[in-house]
């Protein structure tokens, strides 16, 4: 059959072993630090996770410069843990998840917060809060033969050096086992797909000309500088 046009290439993340990584599917945990929690006005408590989803085109390479996205005044960085899924499944159970990472990477949930205040107000979907091209950085995924199961280690943010987010990944509410466990239940994860585990609390605004760089312990740093506003 004639195709009407060629489909894009597959967004490929850089692994520490030289080879790429396919992306196929992001799912973003929310709320799951719980002083972060607390500074988006909710309350920490071990309810079932919740999570949204991001296409694999807002995924960019850490190193590089990620636009100023439009229709927002208010743009965030959130400091995540990355994991990447390398064995597909369904209904996991925590037990087992591990044996479906291929590894981790340090990473950026940028965050048009204005339009997903305005959505969560009015109980909409937060699609054009969160769902925006380049807003996901990624860095460097190594894998977990190399770094074992990351469960704890510190995880920070600096914006133009200075730290702004400070945290540890034993501090999650929902661990990464049960993390998969839980998004597993609704979709079957694939090959490819990224989980984006959520952020310490310290959130804050950029404007063009910052520097971000997500330091966690055991990985490469995810470094982007945020350029001025365009059409990306």
């Amino acid at each position: 059959m004639m195709m009407l046009f060629s489909p894009p290439a597959p967004i490929v993340a850089q692994t520490s072993e030289g080879m790429g990584f396919p992306v196929r599917r992001l799912f973003c945990i929310g709320r799951n630090y719980a002083a972060h929690a607390r500074e988006m006005g909710s309350d920490p408590t071990r309810e079932p996770p919740f999570f949204f989803t991001k296409w694999a085109e807002a995924v960019v390479p850490g190193g590089g410069t990620i636009a100023y996205p439009p229709e927002t005044a208010n743009y965030h960085y959130e400091a995540e843990l990355v994991v990447a899924i390398g064995k597909g499944g369904r209904d996991i159970a925590p037990a087992d998840a591990a044996s479906h990472i291929y590894g981790y990477a340090a990473g950026l949930d940028m965050t048009r917060r204005d339009l997903q205040f305005a959505a969560r107000d009015k109980g909409r979907p937060w699609d054009t809060g969160k769902n925006v091209e380049q807003s996901a950085p990624l860095g460097i995924i190594h894998p977990a033969s190399a770094t074992g199961a990351l469960v704890s280690g510190r995880i920070t943010l600096t914006l133009n050096g200075q730290i702004r987010q400070d945290g540890d990944l034993s501090d999650m509410i929902w661990s990464v086992d049960e993390v998969i466990a839980y998004v597993s239940r609704f979709y079957r994860l694939e090959p490819g797909d990224l989980i984006y585990t959520g952020t310490p609390a310290g959130v804050g605004a950029v404007v063009p000309g910052d520097e971000i760089v997500v330091t966690i312990a055991g990985l490469s740093p995810c470094a982007v500088k945020v350029g001025p506003k365009a059409d990306v």
